[in-house]
């Protein structure tokens, strides 16, 4: 089949020109005369090229590849801007709206095809282990998350993948999402410790194969794959690689049946970026007052942000024994929203997990924490898609 390259230009001469000459290669073409119109062609039938002019009316080229890049169909797309521009600061834009190369008007014919066959190429190398294929059905992607930090996201995180995958025996992938403040390779003592910094310093997001993501898992003895955010307080800077966190769960999307996401704390720009592609999320909350009012806050911001309501729960955290905290019925009083699981307090069991380098699910299989988080994993089972029969 032949390959399809999208031209987007509101000069129809160069449409015409370069979508004969390009066809004549034996390139499938589509020809768009405006943004809009380009950006609609381009989600409605993926290409697997768009040949980009910068200077249109309306919506110039860097806001066309900046949507192309934010949208889950076209972030891979290889983005070739074609325009009579030609300054240095215009290039630099170029490349930070999301292009893959750059060529100025007028060229040869024989250097537009060179550009456009090697963006092909790399591309193709790029598409090893695409995000789907025949059969397979996407994840049910669980994120955890909370106002503030030090509520026990990772905790609530940690616990429920390893809950999932036993009590359900459904395959399970966990993943910090919070470079330079990751805490499991401590406290599971993983050896592989900077997977997420690997990929998100990848020189382009379109590099983030299945493999790549594959590669940087970590097994955990109870096998449970990890993928580890580092500890180092200078990685924090790559939370701005918001294109490869995007990619990031895009792949891991349909590398198991649940992936569960710690987020950590607040709504960093990654995080107001890709809430909305989560199946549910879940916010950890502790029973106080002040803390409660975070709580809050943050879900009328998820909701803000084009959560549907009925995907955020809500968990209520009783990480202390303290007649100074709320009850239940307080809590879902000052969140007006129902608490779907509440953990009791089990400190002792916490810093024996700890000590034993494990999760508290797996310490004491009695325990009323792994009753909590069985059946809160059997809770969200029955929110998940039913699995397709093989």
């Amino acid at each position: 089949m032949a390959e399809k390259i999208l031209i987007i230009d509101d000069d129809l001469d160069t449409l015409r020109l370069v979508g004969l000459m390009l066809q004549k290669q034996g390139y499938s073409i589509m020809a768009a005369s405006s943004g809009p119109q380009g950006l609609q062609m381009a989600f409605e039938n993926p290409p697997d090229l768009v040949l980009l002019d910068v200077m249109m009316p309306g919506m110039d080229g860097y806001e066309v590849a900046r949507q192309l890049r934010a949208n889950q169909l076209t972030v891979n797309i290889p983005i070739l801007m074609f325009t009579a521009k030609s300054q240095l600061d215009d290039k630099v834009t170029g490349f930070e709206a999301g292009a893959d190369d750059y060529l100025t008007k007028p060229t040869h014919p024989s250097e537009l095809q060179a550009h456009v066959k090697a963006l092909l190429a790399r591309s193709a190398k790029s598409r090893v282990n695409p995000p789907t294929g025949p059969g397979e059905s996407p994840a049910y992607l669980i994120g955890v998350l909370a106002a503030r930090g030090g509520l026990g996201v990772t905790t609530v995180a940690a616990n429920l993948a390893i809950s999932i995958q036993k009590s359900l025996n459904l395959s399970t992938i966990l993943v910090e999402f919070c470079p330079g403040q990751g805490t499991l390779a401590y406290d599971l003592n993983l050896s592989k410790t900077n997977g997420l910094v690997e990929l998100l310093n990848l020189p382009q997001a379109g590099q983030i194969t299945r493999n790549a993501v594959k590669e940087r898992l970590v097994l955990h003895p109870s096998g449970l794959d990890i993928l580890i955010a580092s500890s180092q307080p200078k990685d924090g800077i790559l939370q701005s690689r918001i294109e490869h966190f995007e990619v990031l769960l895009n792949r891991l999307r349909y590398m198991a049946k649940y992936v569960i996401v710690d987020l950590g704390s607040g709504l960093r720009p990654v995080n107001q970026k890709i809430v909305s592609a989560f199946s549910e999320l879940i916010v950890v909350v502790e029973p106080f007052e002040h803390s409660l009012r975070h709580s809050r806050a943050l879900i009328d911001d998820l909701i803000e942000l084009g959560v549907d309501k009925t995907r955020i729960h809500v968990a209520v955290n009783y990480r202390l024994r303290s007649e100074a905290q709320l009850s239940v019925p307080q809590v879902q009083e000052r969140l007006k929203y129902s608490a779907d699981v509440t953990f009791t307090p089990a400190p002792e069991l916490m810093l024996q997990a700890i000590r034993m380098q494990t999760f508290a699910y797996l310490v004491q299989p009695e325990s009323l924490t792994n009753q909590q988080y069985t059946n809160l994993a059997r809770k969200i089972e029955t929110r998940a898609p039913r699995p397709k029969p093989a």
